[in-house]
């Protein structure tokens, strides 16, 4: 079967691809499409360490081709979007309702694949760019089949990442004011979120002036260009002069973190979404902090996946959550060396793969 392998130093779409039987406790996935994320870039470019050979792909939806002993929640032919987050379900952590804590979810990539009879690491318990896919059940909820997959493919990162911020993490709530710096796919999600949440002030900060139509589109009141010769700081605080409520980072860039935190009103918080270098160290100034101002750091949305996809899906259907408008391309896989292109080059909001 198809997919995509990065090697430690390439990515391709290869063609002899193979996968296991579903185990007890496993879904078997027919993917239909894949949405090309930064993370997948970050794995190839070494800003996220991950052991080669690994199948890329992590914001996949498809159609179920079997399970494994003792999973009842879906059955084959139900349609499926798929979550990263491959907790155990047991826990003390996901006993509080925080799976993203999980240990057992992070750090032990398994090798459901295979390639010439030699075993491939999946990436992010997904490997959403293969025409197949194992993942552990609690990743796979189901989803009513008139969403189209193609849209339903990005609930499961971008999404539940973006919104989840904002509801779960942050808890924007109704009057507050919120800033969000970069406005690629997590961005537009974090705009959308605070838009649900019912936040009045949307300030929306990118360096690219042709993103601010969307940007607007999925919620923002106001659209400042970063450049050179603009202090955007200095704009916001035009729009907020006491600050924002909430400031949200979605690029990976320190200074930009220190920005979102200096943009803070009194007890106002600055999420980290955004992911820099691996060793990358920020900075901030300490006296400021004493006004009850907090910087989050938050792991995918602080999602509870079986829970937040569901409820995406049905605000997706009430025309209250936008999917189809971040679909900007599809892809058939072997064009993935110009889905990364596009990406590279801020083309798209969000590339999608299909097979």
């Amino acid at each position: 079967m198809r997919g995509v392998v990065f090697d430690g130093k390439q990515a391709r779409v290869v063609d002899d691809l193979e996968i296991r039987d579903p185990g007890p406790g496993e879904v078997l996935v027919a993917i239909s499409a894949a949405g090309l994320c930064h993370s997948d870039l970050s794995v190839i470019d070494g800003t996220i360490p991950f052991p080669p050979p690994v199948v890329l792909g992590h914001e996949g939806a498809g159609v179920v081709e079997a399970v494994g002993s003792g999973v009842t929640h879906v059955v084959p032919g139900d349609h499926v979007s798929l979550s990263t987050l491959a907790n155990c379900g047991a826990c003390a952590d996901c006993d509080r309702g925080r799976p993203t804590m999980c240990r057992k979810a992070i750090g032990m990539p398994g090798q459901p694949f295979s390639q010439g009879g030699k075993p491939l690491y999946q990436f992010a318990s997904n490997s959403a760019f293969a025409e197949r896919t194992i993942v552990k059940a609690v990743q796979a909820v189901k989803i009513p089949k008139d969403i189209p997959l193609t849209s339903a493919a990005l609930i499961g990162c971008g999404v539940l990442t973006g919104v989840g911020a904002v509801l779960n993490r942050a808890k924007v709530d109704r009057g507050e004011t919120v800033v969000v710096i970069g406005t690629g796919g997590i961005g537009l999600n974090v705009l959308q979120g605070a838009r649900i949440a019912g936040a009045t002030t949307i300030v929306a900060i990118d360096a690219n002036p042709a993103k601010e139509a969307v940007a607007r589109q999925f919620g923002a009141t106001h659209f400042i260009v970063a450049s050179a010769a603009r202090d955007s700081s200095a704009a916001v605080k035009e729009i907020l002069p006491r600050g924002a409520d909430h400031a949200f980072e979605c690029v990976g860039n320190v200074k930009l973190i220190r920005q979102a935190i200096d943009l803070l009103d009194r007890h106002g918080q600055a999420v980290l979404l955004g992911v820099p270098g691996f060793k990358e160290e920020a900075a901030f100034q300490v006296s400021s902090m004493y006004l009850d101002k907090t910087i989050m750091g938050c792991r995918y949305g602080s999602s509870r996946p079986q829970r937040d996809i569901a409820l995406y899906a049905e605000l997706y259907r009430q025309g209250k959550l936008l999917l189809d408008e971040l679909v900007t391309k599809v892809y058939p896989v072997e064009d993935f060396d110009k889905a990364v292109d596009d990406a590279h080059h801020g083309r798209v909001a969000r590339g999608v793969l299909t097979f």
